[in-house]
């Protein structure tokens, strides 16, 4: 069995009202094609299983060193593993008391983390909710999503998923798009070469995608567009990205705020923290970029009904 076959959940939220319409829980994939410099779940981009250390947690009581089978813990080096031994066996986070070592994903059959979701089912009935799944990218998995997405809907559940859009658009629609009744689509920079900057790949797939699934109808797609102060929230992109959406055919557009508190990850993972953005916009900045964004809206829809008239 293949990876793609075995996907990895690195966390499921319950009782989550940021996710999709009423209460929810939300399973978070591990696997991700791209690599945002910006990234706020930097642990679900791998879609191996981790080791996070964090130092603050650590007793030194030596027994992850004691468990290790490869002799990769050293409990005088800072970092604590050394990351070209170890095999990520996770045996130094089983025996660890407090949360100094811990393992990053697990794996649940599709059966068996349906059956997790589905202990909030009567939260989701009383409130209009369901799942979200989230990630990563859980469409990296279509295989294992299909199952899942069976299985979930054999029990009526409504299903919303989050993507960054960079998917085999004829796999999805003939296996993953049925079975869904929500979809937020990221969309980060309109400039292809910028994306592929700071995303590790270019926006063409994703565009493309997302103007087939706005053309489509059958189910809801909801824009995003985060907020990453310098990289995003400029004018020139967000016009940008705007300008792709009014053409695309979408009737609307939602503001992600950019949290830069999943940053420290990186260095609990053992890879080197990005350069670039690790702050929040301030409150002047946040003012300005709405009213930009405002502005920017203004000018579209006005566009829009010129051309309207005319025709």
């Amino acid at each position: 069995m293949t990876m793609a076959d075995r996907p990895l959940i690195v966390h499921i939220r319950r009782h989550s009202c940021d996710d999709g319409p009423g209460i929810r829980s939300v399973a978070f994939f591990k696997g991700c094609p791209l690599r945002c410099v910006f990234c706020q779940n930097p642990e679900t981009r791998d879609p191996g299983p981790e080791i996070a250390f964090s130092p603050e947690d650590c007793i030194g009581c030596g027994a992850c060193a004691d468990a290790c089978p490869n002799g990769a813990i050293d409990l005088a080096d800072p970092a604590r593993i050394d990351r070209k031994i170890c095999r990520r066996c996770g045996d130094c986070a089983d025996v660890c008391p407090g949360n100094g070592l811990r393992r990053i994903g697990v794996y649940f059959g599709p059966e068996k983390l349906c059956a997790q979701l589905l202990r909030d089912r009567a939260f989701y009935r009383h409130s209009g909710g369901g799942v979200t799944l989230s990630g990563g990218e859980c469409t990296f998995f279509p295989d294992y999503l299909h199952r899942l997405l069976e299985q979930l809907k054999a029990h009526r559940v409504h299903v919303a998923i989050q993507t960054c859009g960079h998917f085999d658009y004829e796999d999805f629609a003939a296996r993953i798009l049925p079975r869904v009744d929500l979809i937020y689509y990221d969309v980060k920079i309109a400039d292809p070469e910028a994306h592929r900057r700071y995303t590790g790949v270019g926006n063409e797939r994703i565009l493309d995608n997302l103007a087939r699934l706005l053309h489509q109808r059958r189910v809801r797609v909801r824009p995003r567009i985060p907020l990453v102060p310098g990289i995003t929230a400029t004018r020139e992109n967000l016009s940008a990205v705007v300008d792709f959406l009014c053409r695309a055919g979408a009737d609307s557009v939602s503001l992600l705020p950019y949290n830069p508190l999943g940053m420290p990850m990186f260095a609990r993972l053992g890879k080197d923290v990005p350069s670039l953005p690790q702050r929040f916009m301030n409150e002047a900045e946040e003012t300005a970029v709405l009213a930009d964004f405002t502005a920017i809206l203004r000018e579209k829809n006005a566009a829009a009904a010129q051309f309207a008239e005319r025709s």
